[in-house]
């Protein structure tokens, strides 16, 4: 065998045994420092040597084009639904469905498990390797999901053979899922970036799988658990309980929860034991699976037109309550985002009292027409989120009013604006208590005003003892002052005021960027810098002149004139000017720079620099630095892990250099 297919082998084996250790057993064997050194190891190997890639390497997950729509597949062995027993009631009348379905006089023993409130799956390995994957979709065709699937780390690429050998075909059947903490963490970041928010984890389960590009799947917090067997050749089960067992061993996620159940009692023991525990587990349930463990019994009782006779899912009572709204108030996020939260009469959903829940924002409260004295139907989302499901109209009296979101914000008394693409209203203010931490630390990043040791807990206490109330109170800090801190020693506070003397001398397109203005990063704040030349033009400047500046469009200029707009933010920038925050002027580019004009597009990562490091190399002779693959991009840089940028360059016929291609092209301009 070749040396460096034996290594790549080997590192595979680390890997997979790795990955089995953290997502099927729950025990971590390595760091996460020591994986990522094993997995960039063995990047760098499959780059040098691509004739060793394996379809079921580990850096295979997230590597295929995106889509233009999913194709249809047929399920050898039909994913039936099944029939639901709402009650306990219900779950003895299975029991003695089943008893009357059998002829033999066999003890029936059940396997129970929790039924998981997520999107249905089916798996193919053929020969041990994961061939393509499905949605259920309507028991017989599914959608062809397969590259997004494969995102999924607790997915196997490859089946483990150390102890049971791989069938020559074997489909395993899921519920894909997201944990509720993670959905939580995810709806955070939608409402940070001003995207929609997803309902329930379900759903948002289910919209990652059905992304056309893998690479936005691959960044949702997915899981799964395997609970059913399709078609199996070269393996064969007697029980459906020796196939939960066997799972494991060849690398699949299996429910601990599970158990095997004798007799109607234990199945009912087992569903007020789950119910109960229900709102304690990490992850969205909606009742219990029941099926019968013997495949031979499954077999005789056979199925219905739908559903199988040898099992059915229990299904928990719904939590859900009827209550009054008695008020709407506008919250400030950290990001000036303004939500509007109902508060209601207290009511107990799932042994929990609910006061509030929130209403998003304006659009869906025009939705659902919710006025303050409306009577509403609440649920807790995922049993953890509460929301208005519906409005009860039938029992409105006339006395009911109709909810606005302030003009102004209700912490500080700021403007509130709304982008047109945004379903989010914004407190345009960048000194409202309810975000100054969040700007500070903005504006004091590296790529912003650059100084050094203002970070995350020095501003949280500064904040908090008052010290600073906005970005130009930085300038006017003393050495006293900074001494009064938690843990601060003379050198240290020296040091933070070294670092913010040397700040005080910027460029406009920094400062431009410190100053968060909403949709302003740091390529527009190089676009207004050379347009205007100087702030006081950009702050003067009309809509129709911001908008006649090349890459600004209305959402950015309109952005720029609500910030300039608010009061409070003019004070601010005088502030910082009179603090002695000097704009100095940036070096003009050579004209005669061969790649002036020219739009650079970077993806991967770099080996001899960052993005950045070469964005601001491109820009300083000259080119533009964009984030974006169009027409009117010249040049695609692509290192290692490059990302759908390069893709998108090879469709749109966009010249790709690769970093020892980039670096002679500007080797000898750049001295």
């Amino acid at each position: 065998m070749n040396l460096f297919s034996a290594k790549i082998d080997e590192l595979l084996r680390q890997i997979n045994e790795a990955n089995h250790a953290y997502y099927v057993l729950d025990n971590p064997t390595l760091s996460d420092a020591e994986y990522d050194r094993l997995m960039r190891e063995l990047e760098r190997l499959e780059a040098e040597y691509p004739q060793f890639i394996t379809s079921d390497s580990p850096t295979r997950r997230v590597g295929a084009k995106p889509l233009d729509e999913f194709k249809t597949v047929t399920h050898r062995i039909p994913l039936l639904s099944l029939d639901n027993a709402m009650d306990e009631g219900e779950i003895h009348d299975f029991a003695q469905r089943v008893l009357r379905g059998l002829t033999s006089d066999e003890n029936i023993v059940f396997v129970a498990e929790p039924k998981i409130d997520g999107l249905a799956v089916e798996l193919v390995f053929e020969n041990g390797v994961f061939v393509s994957g499905s949605t259920r979709g309507d028991g017989m065709t599914g959608e062809d999901i397969t590259q997004n699937l494969k995102t999924i780390r607790s997915i196997p690429l490859s089946l483990r053979r150390d102890k049971i050998p791989a069938p020559k075909l074997l489909e395993v059947r899921g519920e894909v899922y997201m944990e509720k903490d993670d959905f939580a963490r995810l709806n955070e970041q939608q409402e940070k970036e001003g995207k929609p928010l997803f309902a329930n984890p379900r759903n948002s389960a289910a919209g990652s799988l059905r992304q056309l590009d893998p690479q936005v799947t691959a960044k949702r917090p997915l899981s799964i658990f395997c609970y059913s067997l399709g078609a199996c050749e070269g393996h064969t089960f007697s029980t459906h309980w020796e196939f939960m067992q066997t799972l494991p061993q060849w690398g699949f996620r299996v429910n601990p929860l599970i158990e095997r159940c004798a007799g109607v009692e234990e199945l009912v023991a087992f569903y007020r034991k789950i119910e109960s525990i229900r709102n304690t587990i990490s992850y969205d349930i909606d009742g219990v699976v029941f099926k019968v463990d013997s495949l031979a019994q499954q077999t005789e009782l056979g199925i219905k037109s739908r559903s199988p006779r040898w099992a059915i899912a229990g299904k928990f009572k719904a939590q859900q309550e009827v209550t009054q709204i008695l008020e709407i108030e506008a919250s400030v996020g950290r990001t000036g985002a303004i939500t509007p939260v109902a508060h209601f009469q207290p009511v107990q959903i799932g042994g929990v009292i609910v006061s509030n829940a929130t209403l998003h924002n304006q659009d869906e409260i025009d939705r659902k027409d919710i006025r303050v004295g409306d009577w509403v139907v609440i649920q807790r989302a995922g049993d953890v989120i509460p929301q208005v499901v519906k409005v009860i109209t039938e029992r409105r009296t006339g006395d009911e009013k109709p909810y606005r979101i302030p003009p102004v914000c209700p912490v500080c008394g700021g403007h509130v604006v709304r982008d047109e693409d945004e379903a989010k209203h914004r407190c345009a203010n960048i000194n409202c208590p309810a975000q100054i931490r969040g700007s500070i630390r903005h504006f004091a990043e590296k790529r912003a005003m650059d100084i050094e040791g203002v970070g995350d807990k020095l501003v949280e206490q500064m904040v908090d003892v008052g010290l600073i109330r906005n970005v130009s109170d930085l300038y006017y800090l003393t050495k006293a002052q900074l001494l009064t801190m938690e843990r601060m020693a003379e050198k240290s506070a020296q040091n933070i005021l070294d670092a913010i003397e040397f700040s005080r001398k910027t460029t406009l397109a920094r400062l431009i960027y410190a100053l968060g203005i909403r949709n302003v990063g740091e390529h527009m704040g190089k676009v207004l810098e050379k347009a205007f030349g100087s702030l006081e033009k950009i702050q003067m400047a009309s809509l129709d002149v911001l908008t006649s500046v090349e890459s600004v469009g209305p959402i950015v200029a309109q952005s720029i004139r609500n910030f300039f707009d608010e009061p409070a933010n003019v004070q601010t920038v005088r502030r910082l000017l009179e603090g002695g925050v000097k704009i100095e002027a940036t070096e003009r580019p050579s004209e005669e720079s061969p790649i002036a004009g020219k739009t650079f597009v970077f993806t991967g990562s770099l080996a001899t620099m960052t993005r950045d490091e070469a964005k601001d190399l491109v820009e300083s002779l000259g080119a533009v630095a964009s984030s974006s693959v169009s027409k009117k991009t010249d040049f695609v840089v692509v290192g290692t892990d490059a990302g759908s940028k390069a893709d998108k360059a090879e469709e749109l016929g966009v010249k790709t250099l690769n970093e020892d291609e980039f670096r002679a092209l500007i080797g000898g301009i750049s001295k």
